[in-house]
């Protein structure tokens, strides 16, 4: 079984686009949606939840008003002003630090676990797809990303499924490692800009890093040629194969609005190509 990850240095890239476009295309496949901070493959893949799962990690403070004896301890040694003058814990801004709990006389101070989002295993028109979606400025999306490839893992195993496919977090923090680790390859979505570049450099080198094999995606190539052309001659200096070129095609946009992946939409440049550059991944990873 192997596993892809389509991943980009920043944000707004076509990654999404192009992971449905290949889901679209694919066989035998799980599909996982790792960017769980913004999580947006489901509005082209419409999925059918048919498993849902609070996901938890870390603590946080709770106080039983019973045992409470209001010596402030608490208080005062909060650091992260997370518990009122009234002795109620603010979710919030409780770190989950555990002193509290420690300092309380009365032991009347608890650490729960924190629930912090959900993940989901669903049907799609395509195959199983798993996600998630994490909550509001809460942490760990790392951990989160990481349950997220082994539930995909455990269930392309169990449904003899020779591929996942997934779309990976942008940027280079921690659910972007957790994206890439022990993946086959990385299929890196840049566009034509200096910051594209940029940030492409950047997490192309957080792969290498993990030993993962990384080829390229130039989406929007023909918006600005001179620094398309800069990324080609990187692409050459560090032996990294541009496996597709994908021209600005106002098709995209309005296929998204319509819900559908660009390979289900009327026949454009965009979709050609990504056809194209599927059947190229697929001699590689067969």
């Amino acid at each position: 079984m192997k596993q892809i990850g389509v991943i980009s240095g920043k944000g707004g890239t076509g990654k999404t686009v192009i992971t449905a476009g290949f889901a679209s295309l694919a066989k035998n496949t799980v599909f996982a949606d790792c960017d769980v901070d913004a999580a947006d493959l489901h509005l082209l893949l419409k999925p059918e939840i048919i498993e849902r799962h609070k996901f938890k990690s870390g603590k946080v403070a709770e106080i039983d008003k019973k045992f409470c004896q209001r010596c402030g301890k608490c208080l005062s040694i909060c650091r992260f002003s997370a518990i009122t003058e009234d002795f109620v814990v603010d979710p919030i801004s409780c770190e989950g630090c555990c002193f509290c709990s420690y300092v309380c006389p009365a032991e009347a101070i608890r650490m729960e676990e924190k629930i912090c989002g959900e993940w989901f295993i669903s049907n799609t028109r395509f195959g199983k797809l798993i996600h998630a979606r994490l909550g509001v400025a809460e942490e760990n999306s790392g951990k989160l990303v990481s349950l997220v490839r082994e539930k995909a893992k455990q269930i392309a195993e169990k449904e003899k499924c020779s591929l996942i496919i997934i779309d990976g977090s942008p940027g280079i923090g921690c659910p972007v490692i957790a994206s890439l680790s022990g993946l086959d390859y990385a299929i890196v979505v840049v566009e034509p800009t200096l910051s594209g570049l940029h940030d492409a450099d950047r997490v192309i080198k957080v792969a290498w890093h993990f030993g993962v094999s990384v080829k390229l995606i130039i989406n929007k190539f023909d918006l600005n040629i001179e620094v398309t052309k800069r990324i080609e001659d990187y692409c050459q200096i560090n032996n990294i194969p541009i496996i597709g070129k994908i021209k600005f095609d106002e098709s995209v946009v309005k296929a998204m609005v319509e819900g559908k992946t660009i390979i289900e939409y009327q026949d454009t440049e965009a979709k050609r190509e990504i056809t194209k550059i599927w059947h190229r991944l697929e001699e590689e990873i067969t």
